[in-house]
């Protein structure tokens, strides 16, 4: 996700933060389908603190 388009500059800190926390929240019920090396298909929930990390750290 990119920080650029929940947040902006003229945002206050506070608003900043809700932002972010409103992110993460709606991120917390979703999940992505992983296909294991059997073909079986599992459906994992998505971790709301892979937000905070780059794609490089993941």
């Amino acid at each position: 996700m990119n920080a650029s388009t929940i947040i902006d500059e003229n945002m206050t800190l506070e608003e900043k933060l809700a932002a972010i926390d409103a992110a993460m929240s709606a991120m917390a019920g979703q999940t992505k389908q992983i296909v294991g090396d059997d073909g079986t298909v599992s459906n994992v929930p998505l971790d709301p603190a892979d937000l905070t990390m780059c794609e490089g750290c993941q």
